[in-house]
Order: structure tokens, then sequence, then C-alpha cells
């Protein structure tokens, strides 16, 4: 039973109401880098899809296209078959990898400038502030009763955010389908069922967590900010309120009458104010802070006004902190980023993409799987020879046809022929076309004299043309125990 202690008072709440965030118009050298990656990122998003890339007359013409139908993914010259996922899984790692390297150097800097959630909170809060203005007018109306300019107005908002949401899903869709095509049949009502139900599902998801949800994703919902905290050291940098300097706060009017009495912050509030998640930086490092620095600029306005050094807020790690608390020069941000950890999350990121670049540029084009029936295994024919069958999957990785040779290695005395021939036309060595960028599916039977052991062998393929290739696989031959 819980003593008295463990109960908490009637007057406690266990859970706080989210309150809603109107974060104030800012201008610096942050908001700017914030403008810069939120276009960069909205452009790459949007405009992807109707890049062109031309392949030859066998290929989509499409720059980046995940084709399922086929299964296929383009991006640009690189062309990614379903056996080749590790390039995928590989990719996936490197940006995984990526993150972490970003963590040690800048603590939360993806999720300050380039995280979608990010992206799209701050294209929703332009929209507010385009609407419903700056951050005062907009508590202002929140606060005022329901009228129909306010009606209109939140209809009017809304409305753009459901554009914004509309575009993010339609922008989604083209990347697994020919974008113009798509966009054709789209707005004809001739597009698959899918496609519609995948835009109805992020148009809605965009507005609700870009529009609405906002802050509440980062530091309720997203697990990232738990990782990156274990991942964080006295050496990371972070966004960081230097209290020795800034505390005790006081007014400018206290620190006139009292000189020597009041830290640099005169508890104005911009950088609480300007915060997009609503914290006040100054309370120390926080789940809530994702690091974007808007804080830096309404600080360093601030400062500058009163004539006061800038970087009372500023990125700093915990020991540079206690370097400049005792009176030392911070470290050089260079060293600050190179550090151990740093270069050796670096080191496997590069490495990671080295070896893909490697196995990018020595993969064949042409690729074979043998699958040897099962059942029967092996058939005595009526001369005393042995038949087994296999079927063979010739992969032809280009954009033209090309012409194929598959030979048996091994195996004495041996021949094949496929279901399209006669038995007569048996031989070790058979000619196939494979059609452009398609897989080939051959049924080969391999006959063998009557005194054949079970024993390994090969199927040995050889492409043509401009670009010699071959590949192989091993097979087993199956005879009677007797032999």
């Amino acid at each position: 039973m819980n003593s008295p202690e463990a109960i908490p008072p009637p007057h406690e709440q266990l859970y706080a109401a989210s309150k809603t965030v109107h974060n104030k118009r800012i201008d610096g050298p942050f908001r700017r880098f914030k403008w810069l990656m939120m276009a960069v990122t909205l452009t790459i998003y949007y405009a992807t899809p109707w890049i062109r890339w031309d392949r030859g007359p066998h290929a989509p013409d499409q720059a980046v296209l995940v084709d399922l139908a086929n299964r296929r993914f383009y991006m640009f010259g690189i062309e990614i078959w379903p056996h080749e996922f590790y390039f995928v899984a590989g990719l996936l790692i490197m940006a995984g990898i990526g993150l972490f390297v970003i963590t040690s150097a800048a603590g939360r800097a993806w999720c300050g400038y380039s995280c979608p959630q990010t992206v799209w909170t701050d294209l929703f809060q332009h929209v507010d502030r385009f609407v419903d203005g700056d951050r005062n007018a907009r508590m202002r109306l929140d606060a005022a009763p329901w009228t129909w300019g306010k009606v209109l107005r939140r209809a009017f908002k809304w409305t753009i955010y459901l554009v914004i949401g509309f575009w993010t899903g339609g922008a989604w869709i083209m990347y697994f389908a020919d974008a113009p095509t798509l966009v054709h049949d789209f707005w004809r009502g001739e597009a698959a069922p899918v496609a519609y139900i995948t835009v109805a599902v992020l148009t809605l998801t965009t507005v609700v967590l870009g529009g609405f949800m906002r802050e509440q994703v980062c530091i309720y919902m997203c697990p990232w900010p738990r990782i990156q905290t274990a991942m964080m050291d006295e050496k990371s940098l972070l966004v960081t309120y230097k209290d020795w300097r800034g505390e005790p706060r006081g007014s400018l009017k206290k620190a006139e009458k009292d000189p020597g009495s009041f830290g640099d912050c005169i508890d104005c509030t911009q950088c609480v104010q300007v915060c997009p998640t609503g914290i006040d930086i100054r309370q120390g490092p926080q789940i809530g802070c994702i690091t974007c620095a808007l804080c830096i600029d309404a600080c360093d306005r601030v400062m500058k006004d009163i004539g006061r050094p800038r970087g009372l807020i500023d990125y700093a790690t915990l020991e540079d902190c206690a370097r400049e608390a005792a009176g030392e020069e911070p470290r050089p941000v260079l060293k600050t980023l190179m550090r151990p950890r740093t270069l050796i999350y670096f080191g496997i990121w590069a490495s990671i993409g080295l070896a893909l670049l490697f196995a990018l540029g020595t993969r064949s084009h042409l690729d074979m799987t043998i699958s040897p029936d099962r059942n029967p295994p092996y058939m005595l024919m009526s001369d005393g020879s042995i038949r087994n069958a296999y079927t063979l999957k010739l992969r032809n990785m280009t954009s033209q046809p090309r012409d194929m040779k598959v030979t048996l290695e091994g195996l004495p005395g041996a021949a094949f022929w496929t279901e399209s021939m006669a038995r007569a036309d048996a031989a070790r060595e058979q000619s196939f076309t494979v059609p452009a960028d398609e897989t080939r599916t051959v049924r080969a039977y391999v006959v063998a004299p009557s005194d054949t052991a079970q024993q390994e062998f090969s199927f040995v393929l050889t492409a043509g043309g401009d670009r010699p290739e071959t590949d192989s696989g091993e097979a087993r031959f199956t005879a009677p125990e007797s032999n």
C-alpha cells in the first residue's frame, strides 16, 4: 500500500495541457540559414520527381523513381535491382551514421534545420504570420471570441494548410510512378486507388503534425531526442545560456541604479518568444530544444542594442562553458568539431560510402540464378541417360537487349536443352537473347550418361557486345546412388 507521502496532493496535476506556441519573427544569421535549408529541402522534395534522365529507349526517363511494378530503384545514373538491395541498406546505414556525426559535432543540428517535422512546421508558422500577423496579433486572435471575421480567417489559413498538405502527399506518390503521367491520370480520376489513399493520408498527417501538433511531435512523439541525449556529452556543441555571465537577471533600470550587481541578462524573454518549441533556454539543456539557434539571434540583437558583447546565448560545449566561467579562452570551433568521436563516426561513414561506390563501380550488369527441381530430383530416360531439370533466371541489367550464352562447365559428357527446343538440339552451350532491363526465365534440362555420379558443376553465363561480362552459378547434378 502506498505511503501518504507517495500520494500526490489533490491540487497537484499529473498532466499539463499543451499551450499553443506563438513564436516571434526574428532576423539573424541562424534564421537566414533556416530559410536557406527550408528552401533547399522543400525544393528537392517537390522538384525531384520532375527531373528527367535519359536512360535510353528501354528504361524510364525519371531521374529518381521507385518502380515497384518492375521492382527497380532508379537514382539518376544508378539502377538498383531487387537482389542489389544491399545498396539501399548501405545508404540507410550511412544516413543513420550521418546523424551520429552531426549529433557528435553539433548536437541536435539535424532537428533544428533539416528534419522534415522542423521544415514543415517552420513553413506552417510562416503561413500563420502571413494570415494572422506576428506573435502578439496571433495571441490576441486566439483569445478573441469566435466571430465571423475569426471564422473566415481560420478557414483561409486552414485552406492553405490543406493545399500544402495536398501537394506534400502528391509529391510523394510521384516518386513511385512517372510524374507527368501520374498527374494527368490523377486529375482525370484514372490513377490507381492507392494513389488517392496515399495522398489523403499524407495530407492529413502533414496538416495535423505540421499545422497543429508541431512542438509536441518533437517533445513527446519523436524518439530521436532521447537517442541524441544518450550520444551527447560535455564536448558536444549545444545552444547554451551562459548563466555565469547573465545572472542575476535585472532590467536596465535596475542595472543602472546598482552597477555591478546584475548580469547581462535583462530578462526581456526575447529568447523564449522566438523559440519554435516555447522553451526557456535559460533553464539549461532541455529535450524541447532543437538547437535551431533562433534564441541566439534574438539575444545577440538585444545585446547589441544595449551595448553589451554578443554570445550570452551561444553554441558552446559544457567544457568550454566551464573554461569561460573560469576566465579562460574557449577552444576554437574547428578543434571542438574535430574531436576523436566525431572523426571515428566520419571515418565509418566515409568507409561505407567508399565501399558502396566501389561495389557500384565494379558490379556486373548481368546476373544468373539457378534453382534445381526437387521433385523429382532426377529422371531416367529410355536410353539409360539421367536428366536433371533447372530453372535459370538470366538478368540483363542494361538498357538494351543483350545476346547471352549459357555453357556447361564440368559434368563430362553432359548437354542441355530448353523447353522451347527439341532434345535433338541439346548441346553444352546454348544462346539466348534477353530483353533490355529484364529477367528471362529459362527451363533447362541437363542430360548426362548413365554412369554419371552425383557431382557439382557450373552454368557459365557470358554476354558479349561493347561490354563483355561473365557470371557463373554452381549447381548439383543428382543421380541414382548406385552410380
